[in-house]
């Protein structure tokens, strides 16, 4: 692919700019809905999510990502997997339903039966758009994706609000959940204009389920890794425990998930394609690195600085609660930003079964974690969850980089420019703060503090760090791309 690199700088703009939009509309609904609804209705919702978020971990299988790390794929092999996918998805939704009764009497709430029928529907709507999105991915379509996520997340948030002002509390969450499927499949159906065939036998896609298998059971351990806190602190502590750590947990994960979605997509797709060019695979990846930092770094600050104030604008002063819990997660969103690049990495270079080892190392030591933390309450198992993260983050990093073409000293170089200049932002930030911060309420006080901090961040990065190069390169890579089109336009016309 010639065009590789203008591909890949459009695609992530692309991506990262609807990413932006998905974060402001994520970050608005949860502010509106926090007002409308109370700790015990998130509550409620997430004690269910923990659960069936396992199952649907499975509607995949792992199988997009095989379509799009395959060199080379044929339209029988997708078909085969769609189906496959289609067949999971019914099952999973089928399972959800017999698990109800269970997990309303694990947690002594008679009304989670009917809530885990609802959620179990959107397995099948899920798993219908799986290899249609994987096309679209493939072929590096990335705006396509990013209105199709938007708009079916703008759907979504619409119908949770208005259920919420009519009165249907914790069902309007349900119903957003179910709703921004459905309408993201329809829209990546419309978008490839794939029919699948009818599937067949000896389509050579044994290797791909082998590699969406060992992907799908590494997300497994992963998830349970990251979920077993709120299974605990619903058991016991109750919903509105559970509710006040999950809306401070949410707040560290929409920006990971956005960030996770957007540039994840984009760099898996583009070294994917690399596999055989190592040079070249390094230099895209630690340009890619660098710029997940980047955007990692200011969401670590303010949740760690300013989180009174971040939790008191948006969420409001019943939530006060969480600020604590906010500060303590706050870790974890750097960590994330640190470890989630190298897996795609050894994704992209097949190396599947080297994060499944790292997933059964890391899992049992985070839920040790936990299990010492959960005595403490919400407060506890937060810290005890950004400790074994931090604790683990180099060595797991030194045992997924060895033998790949990317080194832990290539992370760490390019990670100590953006990480000095937020400590010296942060420094800077905070001591505006303090000095004048009490003159002020608390939303044009988190305005002063967040753009005094981008303000030296982005004076630092760029001209203390020597990245300036960096983001001119891309600039002029996004140019040169909107020439192409510009031209390609003119001359069909």
């Amino acid at each position: 692919m010639k065009d590789l690199k203008e591909k890949t700088i459009h695609g992530g703009l692309a991506r990262l700019a609807a990413q932006a939009a998905n974060f402001v509309l994520r970050l608005g609904s949860l502010t509106v809905l926090a007002r409308l609804l109370g700790p015990k209705e998130f509550g409620l919702v997430g004690m269910v999510t923990a659960f069936t978020g396992v199952l649907d971990l499975f509607r995949d299988f792992g199988l997009s990502a095989a379509t799009i790390q395959r060199k080379r794929v044929t339209d029988e092999q997708i078909s085969t997997l769609f189906w496959v996918n289609l067949l999971v998805g019914a099952l999973l939704g089928i399972l959800a339903v017999a698990m109800a009764p269970a997990i309303a009497a694990f947690y002594h709430e008679p009304c989670l039966v009917a809530v885990t029928m609802v959620l179990g529907a959107g397995f099948l709507f899920n798993a219908a758009g799986v290899q249609h999105a994987a096309i679209l991915q493939r072929e590096m379509r990335f705006t396509a994706l990013a209105v199709i996520n938007t708009t079916s997340l703008v759907a979504g948030i619409a119908i949770a609000m208005l259920g919420a002002i009519a009165g249907y509390g914790y069902w309007a969450l349900v119903a957003m959940t179910v709703t921004s499927p459905v309408i993201a499949t329809t829209g990546f159906w419309m978008a490839t204009r794939w029919v699948p065939k009818i599937p067949q036998k000896g389509t050579g896609i044994h290797s791909m389920m082998r590699f969406g298998g060992i992907l799908t059971l590494n997300s497994l351990l992963s998830y349970l890794a990251y979920n077993l806190d709120k299974v605990l602190l619903g058991r016991f502590w109750g919903a509105n425990a559970l509710g006040i750590y999950g809306r401070a947990y949410q707040l560290v994960n929409i920006p990971t998930a956005n960030l996770n979605s957007a540039a994840g997509e984009v760099v898996f797709s583009a070294l994917s394609r690399l596999q055989d060019d190592p040079c070249r695979l390094r230099r895209y990846f630690l340009k890619g690195y660098s710029l997940v930092l980047a955007m990692t770094l200011p969401v670590t600050v303010a949740c760690m600085l300013f989180a009174h104030d971040v939790i008191r604008v948006l969420l409001g002063p019943k939530w006060n609660g969480a600020a604590d819990i906010l500060r303590l997660l706050a870790p974890t969103i750097l960590i994330f930003g640190i470890i989630n690049p190298i897996g795609w990495l050894m994704t992209s270079l097949g190396l599947v079964v080297r994060s499944l080892k790292v997933a059964l190392c890391f899992a049992p030591l985070i839920t040790a974690g936990y299990l010492v933390g959960v005595p403490y309450g919400p407060k506890g198992v937060a810290l005890a969850f950004s400790a074994v993260m931090v604790l683990c983050a180099i060595p797991l990093s030194a045992f997924c980089l060895r033998g790949t073409p990317v080194s832990l000293q290539d992370i760490l170089l390019t990670s100590a420019g953006p990480l000095a200049s937020a400590i010296v932002a942060g420094m800077l930030a905070f001591g505006v703060r303090t000095a004048y911060g009490y003159l002020l309420s608390p939303i044009p006080r988190l305005a002063l503090e967040t753009s005094v901090f981008l303000a030296a961040f982005s004076m630092m990065l760029l001209f203390v760090a020597g990245q300036k190069s960096l983001y001119l390169d891309l600039l002029r890579g996004l140019m040169k791309r909107s020439s192409s089109g510009e031209e390609e336009t003119l001359v069909s016309v």
